[in-house]
């Protein structure tokens, strides 16, 4: 059976570094996604001759910036695009083709949909996308049954967010769920939210990890080291 794991992580910095780890323990860059805010702008789509694109929404360009190291084939698709609700965004994988063909008018819930469509139950999905929209990025894989543990750890061990407890702490803070008409959030918000959060100090703590099966069994489950 093949499900999708997906993590959440509070930079583009940390999920290039989960994509790596995923590929060079075996998992196919094809079977690998990455979703990441740019809202700092700190990724421009390049065309192969190295000047900056006018259109954020070209396909099969690298990003300055960085590219996914050691998964060259992931780098090679990456595309910059801006989806109003969730803002600017780098993504590359299994879920860009959904993303991408809705254009420049793509609505904040295309991320949710892609996501849906992937085996996340609803909920999750719209905070895996609020997590997005703060400035957060996430990584999907999919995998036979039997490599789910394996992805997980690697996600678990790059500090992947605790979703129920980031969740309750929004909560706590006024959050009542997400609001598709709700403005990305700037540059400095991002910023002030990483700071608020940090990184887990102990990452192999037990993070919670949505895995899912893919379309056929949706049914919700939890892996936990």
């Amino acid at each position: 059976m093949v499900k999708t794991i997906v993590g959440s992580f509070d930079s583009y910095r940390t999920a290039r570094r989960v994509v790596r780890d995923l590929t060079d323990d075996g998992y196919m860059s094809r079977d690998i996604g990455i979703i990441a805010s740019n809202v700092a702008g700190d990724y421009r789509a390049v065309d192969a001759a190295g000047e900056a694109k006018e259109d954020a929404h070209t396909a099969n360009c690298a990003l300055t910036g960085g590219v996914v190291g050691g998964a060259a084939g992931l780098a090679a698709s990456l595309m910059a695009l801006s989806i109003p609700g969730i803002g600017p965004i780098v993504a590359a994988g299994p879920l860009v083709a959904m993303l991408s063909g809705a254009g420049a008018g793509a609505m904040a819930g295309g991320l949710i949909g892609a996501l849906t469509d992937a085996g996340v139950p609803e909920e999750n999905a719209n905070y895996y996308a609020e997590t997005v929209r703060r400035g957060g990025a996430l990584v999907t894989v999919k995998v036979d049954e039997s490599r789910a543990d394996r992805a997980a750890e690697i996600m678990r061990v790059n500090g992947a967010i605790d979703l129920d407890e980031r969740v309750s702490r929004w909560r706590e803070a006024g959050w009542e769920g997400w609001n598709p008409s709700a403005p990305p959030y700037t540059a400095d918000e991002a910023e002030r939210e990483r700071r608020l959060y940090g990184t887990h100090s102990d990452p192999l703590s037990g993070l919670p990890l949505t895995s899912e099966p893919e379309r056929d069994n949706r049914r919700s489950s939890t892996i936990r080291r």
